[in-house]
């Protein structure tokens, strides 16, 4: 009875660090899917995030198809304040268009950055900081999952940041080089239960001649400490491109600090059709330390996580003893 009790307990403390910090003691990753988190990584943690994903389009007007790979990798770092990061990030994409007519097929290799990001985010609004109910119920299973108003209150952050686009990319609206701004607000509500919904909405290549709006919806659901699984659709509007994707799949924590993942995307029209298959994995490096304590003596120190780690093991050598 003892170790199911601990059990309970650690898991709901593991669901309020993930789901109500800035800083977590597991990794905090935007993967899988494209969505951004409200939250930063926390002060003092470098993370990569990136992936690998198939290429397969069909267009049933134009008569072409492509095929090919692409890669994608984003590096986030806390600066100065729990709620600032800074991010850069990019897709890269490397296919073949084949363009079918009667008469010849005409084969045309891609290679460019469909973007690349440099930028930064800040936690405007986080409705859970220093509430007091926010914290888990240490001795309810029940009510740890019970559902609250507040929780759809989101967490809010602001992404300012600027594009860089190469002369006579492929996969830009025709005109488009140079320095263009990016602008995002995201939200996140977290509901008891392991559901978090993540909401962008993104103004990209602010000033271009094909600037483009799109929004993000992502719900996720951790259903163990290790497990999670995401559902996504995203929207993108422009002159040069529109389409509706979505987009399923899951995540694996390895460790506290490494996390696999993957999932398929795809839409619903045929101009162009598409179908991807994606795999990532997320890694951090981790010198976070929280702020100066006062210990009420004059005295102050940093509560850094190793002291943590050993009271956690201390307190699990006492609950073995008594059983």
């Amino acid at each position: 009875m003892r170790r199911l009790k601990s059990l309970l307990i650690f898991t709901a403390l593991l669901t309020y660090s993930f789901s109500f910090a800035q800083y977590t003691d597991v990794i905090n990753s935007n993967r899988p899917g494209v969505s951004e988190s409200a939250f930063s990584v926390g002060t003092n943690v470098v993370q990569f995030e990136a992936g690998a994903f198939t290429v397969n389009e069909e267009h049933s007007r134009l008569n072409y198809d492509v095929s090919g790979f692409g890669l994608d990798f984003a590096i986030r770092y806390g600066l100065l304040f729990e709620e600032l990061e800074l991010q850069l990030d990019g897709v890269y994409q490397n296919d073949t268009q084949t363009i079918n007519s009667s008469a010849v097929s005409v084969e045309n290799p891609r290679a460019n950055f469909r973007n690349l990001t440099l930028g930064a985010k800040y936690l405007l609004y986080d409705p859970y900081k220093n509430a007091e109910e926010a914290k888990p119920n240490l001795y309810s299973y029940h009510a740890n999952r019970k559902f609250q108003w507040k929780s759809l209150i989101p967490a809010v952050s602001l992404f300012v940041g600027a594009n860089f686009d190469t002369e006579n990319n492929p996969y830009t609206g025709p005109g488009i080089e140079g320095f263009s701004p990016k602008v995002m607000l995201a939200t996140q509500n977290n509901f008891n239960g392991g559901w978090v919904f993540v909401m962008n909405l993104i103004k990209d290549r602010i000033g271009t001649d094909f600037s483009d709006f799109q929004y993000i919806l992502t719900l996720t659901h951790s259903f163990t400490p290790q497990w999670v699984v995401f559902g996504e659709t995203q929207g993108i509007k422009s002159d040069f491109y529109a389409d509706n994707i979505f987009r399923v799949g899951g995540a694996y924590l390895w460790s506290s600090n490494f996390q696999l993942d993957a999932n398929i995307a795809f839409n619903t029209k045929d101009t162009p059709s598409i179908f991807n298959i994606a795999f990532g994995a997320s890694y951090r490096l981790d010198f976070h330390q929280d702020k100066q304590i006062d210990n009420g003596n004059g005295n102050t120190g940093k509560f850094k996580k190793k002291r943590k780690n050993k009271k956690k093991k201390k307190k699990k050598e006492d609950t073995d003893d008594d059983l």
